[in-house]
């Protein structure tokens, strides 16, 4: 072949079909993503309003009904720490789909036994739902550096839409349908088969998440071998202290209003059905929040003014609970939490990797948080019940709540400064 001669059709290069072949990757990832987190709270805000026929029909006693809410919290707390260990070893997407499965799998123990399958296939759905919690960060810091806000944002709005979406159409599905409070939980079961389903070609297509060996520069997977371990430990690292502090003071208040709303409610004069179409109001006003926090976190230089507008919300909010009595205003409190509880829980996941230097870090990281987090969430609702006992009130629970609050606010101001873990400042702050 002469100089002049063009190449032939096997040596161009492939300007054309890698980057299709990109495009199509990294698709199917995000819609993985996205089905992923539909799985992780739908089979916890699916009991609630079904849990009188569960009380009903296995004869549980107030103790052992209240427990369907806390194992699971307590499961995210053993496991957490563990989590990012078994990303490293098995493959983050392996890890991941192995918790789906769990969810799958303790979804149907639950519904085919008594009290002991109900309560170990909680278990059991708890501990992969863990493995997600934790993992997807890390997988969205690693598989989508430039993206974390946009993506954070999409799969923590798909997580909240279908936990609202549990706690409102259960009942329907028990009643309306004549499904009984088996069929109403084994539903959600069928969810993560379908993610499964949509998850393995993950799987198949790498070995475990940033794994492939023969990754080029341009391909959308990220190797491994390229990130090195973070250089502090997370656990000593104060930045790391208050991201936790952020993440499990938010997940207290959420834990905790949504266990405690209706009650709270109700003793001011609002009817039973319409306090439970509050709480799913609740849920359902902070998806718009959930979505543009991170969004608005990742092109700041630092979110403590979005830290300081969630923690106003909130203060807001319990503030019309502690006095107003007329609907109005209660419903505007409903709204300030809504909007509150959505964008804290975006933010935190997003702080994640906004945080961390590299998926490693954001494993680890985002076990920490997730761990001590969902330990503080999971006494939240007990306190709460308690302090409302000893002072036959919600006087005095309300001020706890606020006192939450402003100790968010601190750790959150904290964990937005513009640093990384080990690091005095961000490496590219023109980035945000």
């Amino acid at each position: 072949m002469t100089a002049n001669t063009p190449p032939s059709a096997p040596d161009l290069p492939s300007a054309v079909t890698v980057p299709a072949k990109q495009r199509r990757g990294t698709v199917w990832l995000a819609v993985g993503i996205v089905l992923v987190a539909f799985n992780m709270r739908a089979g916890i805000t699916c009991v609630g309003p079904v849990l009188g026929s569960i009380q009903s029909g296995l004869q549980l006693s107030n103790g052992v009904a209240g427990m369907l809410t806390t194992v699971p919290l307590l499961a995210f707390g053993a496991l957490s720490p563990l989590a990012p260990r078994m990303g490293e070893r098995f493959g983050r997407t392996r890890a991941v789909a192995v918790g789906l499965l769990a969810i799958g799998l303790g979804a149907l123990i639950r519904v085919l036994g008594g009290t002991a399958a109900l309560l170990v296939g909680t278990v059991v759905l708890g501990l992969g739902v863990a493995l997600c919690n934790v993992l997807l960060p890390a997988l969205v810091k690693e598989r989508f550096p430039a993206q974390v806000g946009l993506m954070t944002s999409t799969y923590s709005t798909a997580m909240g839409l279908f936990a609202a979406i549990a706690s409102g159409v259960s009942v329907p599905l028990a009643d309306g349908l004549g499904l009984g409070w088996r069929g109403a939980l084994s539903v959600w079961g069928g969810l993560a088969l379908v993610a499964i389903g949509a998850w393995l070609p993950q799987v198949r297509s790498s070995k475990a998440a940033g794994e492939r060996a023969n990754a080029t520069p341009g391909d959308v997977w990220v190797l491994a071998s390229t990130e090195t371990k973070p250089s502090r430990d997370v656990w000593t690292a104060a930045l790391a202290w208050q991201v936790t502090l952020f993440m499990g003071l938010q997940s207290l208040l959420f834990f905790s209003l949504v266990t405690w709303l209706p009650t709270l409610l109700r003793t001011k004069g609002v009817a039973p059905g319409l306090a439970g179409w509050l709480l799913f109001g609740v849920q359902l006003v902070g998806l718009p929040a959930t979505f543009v926090a991170p969004i608005l976190a990742d092109r700041m230089r630092t979110q403590r003014s979005l830290v300081a507008a969630i923690a106003g919300l909130y203060g807001a909010g319990l503030a019309l609970l502690q006095w107003a009595e007329a609907l109005a205003p209660l419903v505007l409190a409903c709204i300030l939490v809504g909007l509150a509880q959505g964008a804290s829980i975006s933010l935190s996941l997003t702080l994640l990797g906004l945080r961390s230097s590299n998926a490693v870090q954001a494993a680890e990281l985002s076990g920490m948080a997730q761990s001590v987090g969902y330990l503080l969430a999971a006494s939240g609702p007990l306190l709460v019940g308690l302090l409302n006992d000893a002072s036959r009130g919600w006087s005095v629970p309300l001020w706890f709540l606020i006192a939450v609050d402003a100790v968010l606010l601190m750790a959150g101001l904290g964990a937005g400064r513009d640093q990384k873990i080990g690091q005095v400042h961000a490496r590219h702050p023109s980035v945000r």
